[in-house]
């Protein structure tokens, strides 16, 4: 049981997101969302993906496209306290490193405007984007290891005897193709129908082993024969038995060994509707993205572990599928341009996450979906340059039962700023730089220990730089 133990613990970290990224769907599709966030009543090129309705007021009929490149980089660190760590009677904390980068996140914008049709089109990454990697494990397979090593010895085995030896990687990437027509009602209203065709490529590898350190296993042999003939038991039978049961020991901790390789395909269909409400200097602009049903499937070329955990294995072998929705998500803004030359918008997304479908149905520990309140201003300094800024602030409706060592959100604020530079009529660049400020989130009792002296607290970095190419053809 104990040896089954380690194995669902393992399976528990591996059977949920390892990935760049969280379970929310990227907002961030284009750099003029990074320099002023709060896009959804933007009629511009961008709203293709934040205001796909507004794209049937554009001043001018064309051919329009947007080339955007981005890079993101990530941290994610466990400081998890325990008396598991040195098994002496004191609690200690670990700090456990965790990196994700995404170096290249391309993305293609495209509109066709003719009269009062506009047609429009996009490739994007639209869920994860990068890899994420633990090089010096995670508390969950630290604590494992510890405890199946403590029971195979009757506890005489302690944390400073042996060596644990893990390491996580998985990589997440959804890409997106979108198209859709828009088309203006009116003087003062549009209304957009169109979908995203997405598609899930990702994978993980892992392994798990302990080892004793050199002399251990003869020093721990030593203690246990004295231990055996100050019972009474002759030394001879001692050694006899102490053998025996050091070869069991030690079989025991080879059988723990795990070693994953997966990769994962899946698909799945987002239709989405707008519309668009202009009044002069007011636009009011609202998206619906319905959800996307998509499970992953298993392409599995390595899974090494004991045919007695093979139920809990089960999850992961070749073929088998994973539900891994993208939630419906609704976008409602409002744009006014206070002069020629200053605009702002205020923005509220909310995803339905709560009703997508996660892997062993994590999504129903969730309190709530999540909220998220925008707000971006833009000023044409002159007409060859304007700046812009933008707040983001994110809540998940987070729980411990939601959060895992590798599958784990804070909630946050972001704030982007940057520029655009209009070289021309037809060409000009947006340069942005966007940071999120994460919530540390504690989690109490992670390991069943007791919340006074067992927790781990979950903390998160996030910077992306990006850089737009628009031309109007």
């Amino acid at each position: 049981m104990r040896k089954l133990s380690l194995i669902s613990l393992m399976l528990l970290i591996v059977s949920t997101s390892t990935f760049a990224g969280d379970y929310l769907t990227n907002t961030n599709q284009n750099a003029a969302f990074l320099r002023m966030i709060a896009r959804g009543a933007s009629i511009d090129l961008d709203g293709v993906y934040s205001n796909p309705a507004g794209l049937a007021f554009l001043p001018k009929d064309g051919f329009q496209l947007a080339l955007t490149v981005q890079s993101a980089y990530q941290t994610r660190d466990i400081a998890a306290t325990s008396p598991l760590w040195t098994m002496d009677g004191q609690t200690s904390t670990r700090l456990y490193e965790g990196k994700a980068s995404a170096p290249v996140i391309p993305s293609l914008h495209a509109v066709y405007k003719k009269g009062d049709w506009a047609f429009s089109g996009s490739f994007a990454v639209v869920g994860g984007g990068g890899k994420a990697s633990f090089d010096q494990g995670l508390p969950m397979f630290d604590a494992a290891a510890i405890s199946l090593a403590s029971a195979t010895s009757n506890g005489m085995l302690k944390p400073n005897m042996f060596n644990i030896n893990s390491a996580m990687e998985g990589r997440q990437f959804i890409y997106g193709v979108q198209l859709g027509a828009s088309y203006k009602i009116s003087e003062h209203f549009s209304v957009f129908a169109g979908a995203r065709m997405n598609y899930f490529t990702g994978g993980y590898t892992g392994f798990l082993n302990v080892n004793l350190k050199d002399g251990v296993a003869a020093q721990l042999g030593a203690a246990m024969v004295q231990q055996l003939v100050q019972g009474g038991m002759p030394l001879e039978q001692a050694q006899q038995v102490v053998q025996q049961q050091s070869g069991a020991m030690l079989q025991q901790l080879e059988d723990a060994k795990i070693e994953l390789d997966c990769d994962q395909t899946g698909w799945g269909l987002t239709p989405i509707i707008g519309v668009d409400a202009k009044f002069g200097k007011l636009n009011l602009a609202a998206k619906y993205e319905f959800k996307a049903n998509m499970n992953i499937e298993n392409n599995t070329h390595k899974l090494d572990a004991p045919d007695a955990a093979d139920a809990f294995m089960a999850p992961f072998k070749h073929g088998v599928n994973t539900p891994n929705d993208l939630p419906s998500m609704l976008s409602v803004a409002a744009g006014y341009e206070f002069l020629p030359s200053l605009r702002a918008t205020v923005e509220y997304h909310f995803f339905d996450d709560k009703n997508a479908g996660m892997a062993g149905d994590k999504q129903k520990e969730l309190k709530h979906g999540t909220h998220e309140y925008l707000i971006g201003a833009e000023w044409d300094i002159n007409k060859l340059i304007t700046i812009s800024s933008g707040y983001q602030k994110t809540n998940y409706g987070l729980s411990d039962n939601f959060q895992s060592d590798t599958s784990f959100s804070c909630d946050s604020y972001s704030v982007g700023l940057g520029g655009r530079i209009n070289f021309n009529e037809a060409l000009s660049l947006d340069v942005a730089y966007f940071w999120t400020s994460y919530s540390d989130y504690t989690k109490t009792n992670p390991r069943g220990l007791g919340a006074s002296v067992d927790k781990d607290v979950y903390s998160r970095t996030n910077k992306v730089f990006g850089v737009s190419v628009n031309y109007k053809f």
